[in-house]
């Protein structure tokens, strides 16, 4: 099998799992692809997950736009802009390895503190704060979600991916636009992300028994799951640089 082929099909596996935990919990694309993605070929990150993580939300949106919260959404894409332009600071003057270890550790201390509450406050100061946080490591490794999936934990599990999808949609097109702008998004970028997206759609229509499961008072659990995992990845995807 051609070398190029066999990075796609498993570059693919590894979308097609993210885009099934992301259609039911409402995010986990990026932190699923993003850590072997970046293995198999550095070259293409975080351009080619941005490209995936601007797709998926589509089918989302596409089935659920009616109960995303516009409000909380346009509070988080505020804190998104000024935290991708840091995020992509850091991918020309830092090492995104040692931002992927500070908010990796972050993330996992969140999810054990608000694992203990009922709830985190959702309102405009945190939604910003979670948009700034996502924006920054979104921008600097394709993994964004975790953030603003906590502080929406304890809503209802549409709203959570309806929610979620809109503000992914948009900040990964802010990304795109701002790695395209640093000379930071090469054509194979653009193209290796392409050639993934059949699996998004693959992934996206086998995810409908999660979402259902999922829903049945099991959302929180999940959300508080896949930060916890993806803050692992995130650790072992910047400590393997």
């Amino acid at each position: 099998m051609d070398h190029d082929v066999a990075l796609l099909l498993i570059a693919g596996v590894a979308v097609f799992t993210g885009a099934v935990v992301q259609g039911g919990v409402g995010f986990g694309l990026g932190l699923v692809a993003a850590p072997l993605i970046t293995l198999l070929d550095p070259s293409v990150m975080p351009g080619a997950v941005q490209v995936v993580n601007m797709a998926m939300p589509l089918f989302t949106l596409a089935r659920e736009w009616r109960r995303a919260e516009w409000r909380g959404a346009g509070w988080a894409l505020l804190g998104r802009l000024p935290g991708s332009a840091i995020g992509a600071l850091v991918v020309v003057y830092v090492s995104t390895a040692t931002l992927g270890v500070l908010v990796g550790v972050m993330v996992l201390v969140a999810v054990v503190l608000t694992a203990r509450a009922v709830s985190v406050p959702r309102n405009g100061a945190t939604l910003t704060a979670a948009g700034f946080l996502s924006g920054i490591t979104g921008t600097a490794t394709g993994i964004g979600g975790p953030p603003i999936a906590l502080v929406y934990q304890s809503a209802r599990g549409p709203q959570i991916r309806a929610t979620l999808a809109l503000f992914f949609c948009v900040s990964a097109a802010q990304s795109l636009v701002i790695l395209a702008v640093l000379d930071r998004l090469p054509g194979r970028a653009l193209a290796a992300g392409a050639a993934l997206v059949p699996f998004v759609v693959l992934g996206f229509a086998v995810s409908g028994p999660l979402r259902r499961y999922l829903d049945g008072g099991r959302v929180r659990t999940a959300v508080l799951a896949v930060a916890a995992v993806s803050a692992c990845a995130l650790l072992g995807q910047s400590l393997a640089h």
